[in-house]
């Protein structure tokens, strides 16, 4: 990750369930079996050069393994 969530993370919706999500092998393969979800959120992140911006994250979750792959969708602010 090239950013820190820094806080809480608000408005979390999930937006597709096993196989409706396109990786689902990689990230069984990669983490382990689990009901996984991809979902979204809203958070503060600090960027690399210090900077703190809103953005809208996504991410993969499954119960047992955590959440993993963070990425920043947009910046709302």
């Amino acid at each position: 990750m090239d950013f820190k969530i820094v806080g809480r993370i608000e408005s979390v919706e999930t937006f597709a369930v096993g196989k409706g999500i396109r990786e689902i092998r990689r990230l069984q393969r990669a983490y382990g079996n689990g009901r996984w979800r991809k979902r979204k959120g809203i958070a503060w992140v600090k960027l690399a050069d210090n900077s703190a911006r809103l953005a809208e994250l996504h991410w993969y979750e499954a119960s047992g393994i955590g959440k993993k792959e963070f990425k920043i969708k947009r910046y709302l602010e």
